[in-house]
């Protein structure tokens, strides 16, 4: 598939001034005049400015793109020590109709992931993240995702627009490949009760923002788990990130925002990335696109100090096994001698179905030395059945 059909170049005029040595400006090969090799890439970043799920009734303009303000600020950046292979693919054109940009997205994800070249998207509206999620339909597999948001954009209200109801969207598309949903940042008080119970229902996890600020530590192995990752912009606190509407004085600082992306670049499992509802227009000093840029600088940072660690019968891993007196009457845990991270398999209760390994972290482990059954083991030996 020739790609460069779907993009806009990039203005080169906006960017030139950005190519100074050291900086990731000069380490990214973009779309000006020529469409870059982005099958040779680790990442691709690609713009979106179709904005049309917040109730707009047109796309916004190639110049007024997010993408746009966070390139500028992206790019003056300093890369880190080691390598750097990156592409930018400039900006997606928009479908007729907001469901043919998610069906555009979907091929494009699913073209990268397939190449091993992780997209890193620029939004655009939080709905989005339909046709993010989408492009992994062709993997015939479970994936796991994990949005940031303040709310939980699953309301059954039919006269909400489009980014207050894509998470029913995936849960409802068929077939439905969406094996655990984690949910990090939500305040109640922008949560239908209705809502939260479907979570509970269908065993997604859901932290609070409190849950958050009390220890940003214990969301690494949510984000661990993940295929992609959304972030809404409105997860942050506005004093942090002020490019978005309706204002919100409370959320994650830029420093847990930073801190998530880092362990989304960490993950072996990770292959996408999105960054959803920044309006320029509303973003005062640019404050908001200086923020966004050094999410994904931790992003990138964080991958290029991955492990590969998938492999749990390796010397890489120690084994601990912990009795219990009933169901289950041990657990299995895996801790990493290189990374300390851990690792827990749980066993499938129905026959045949047998075991996943899944993240935890080293609390869970201390439960379950106490005797305590870790709330992550339910969870997901509910959802294997």
């Amino acid at each position: 598939m020739n790609l460069s059909i779907f993009f806009e170049p990039l203005n080169e005029d906006v960017f030139a001034a950005l190519n100074k040595p050291r900086t990731l400006g000069a380490s990214i090969t973009r779309f000006v005049s020529k469409f870059p090799d982005w099958r040779a890439a680790d990442m691709a970043i690609l713009g979106i400015g179709d904005a049309r799920g917040r109730g707009t009734d047109e796309n916004e303009e190639p110049d007024s793109y997010p993408a746009r303000e966070v390139r500028k600020k992206l790019y003056a950046l300093n890369k880190g020590n080691g390598r750097c292979n990156l592409v930018d693919l400039g900006n997606l054109r928009p479908g007729i109709t907001l469901d043919d940009t998610y069906l555009r997205l979907k091929e494009i994800v699913e073209l990268l992931i397939s190449h091993n070249t992780i997209p890193v998207i620029i939004g655009g509206s939080h709905d989005l993240e339909y046709g993010q999620y989408l492009g992994y339909e062709h993997l015939e597999r479970a994936v796991n995702m994990v949005t940031v948001d303040s709310s939980v954009d699953m309301t059954e209200d039919q006269d909400a627009t489009p980014n207050k109801k894509q998470l029913r969207q995936i849960l409802m598309h068929e077939p439905n490949y969406l094996f655990s949903l984690g949910q990090i940042g939500y305040q109640s008080y922008l949560v239908e009760p209705e809502v939260m119970a479907t979570l509970e229902k269908l065993h997604f996890e859901a932290y609070r923002v409190g849950e958050v600020h009390r220890n940003v530590q214990e969301m690494e192995p949510v984000v661990r788990v993940a295929d992609l990752l959304t972030i809404d912009i409105s997860a942050l606190r506005h004093q942090d990130a002020p490019g978005y509407a309706p204002a919100n004085p409370f959320g994650l600082t830029a420093e847990e925002a930073c801190q998530i992306c880092w362990y989304a670049g960490l993950s072996d499992n990770l292959t996408s990335l999105g960054i959803y509802e920044y309006q320029p227009e509303l973003d005062e000093r640019e404050l908001t696109a200086s923020t966004i840029a050094t999410m994904i600088w931790y992003f990138i940072e964080g991958y290029y100090h991955r492990k590969n660690e998938i492999n749990f019968t390796s010397t890489k891993f120690t084994k601990y096994a912990v009795a219990f007196n009933d169901n289950p009457d041990r657990m299995i845990f895996y801790k990493s001698k290189q990374s300390e991270k851990w690792w827990l398999e749980v066993e499938a209760l129905s026959d045949g179905k047998g075991s996943r390994v899944v993240p935890c972290s080293y609390e869970d482990y201390l439960q379950a030395t106490k005797g305590e059954v870790p709330n992550r083991w339910i969870l997901t030996q509910a959802r294997i059945g």
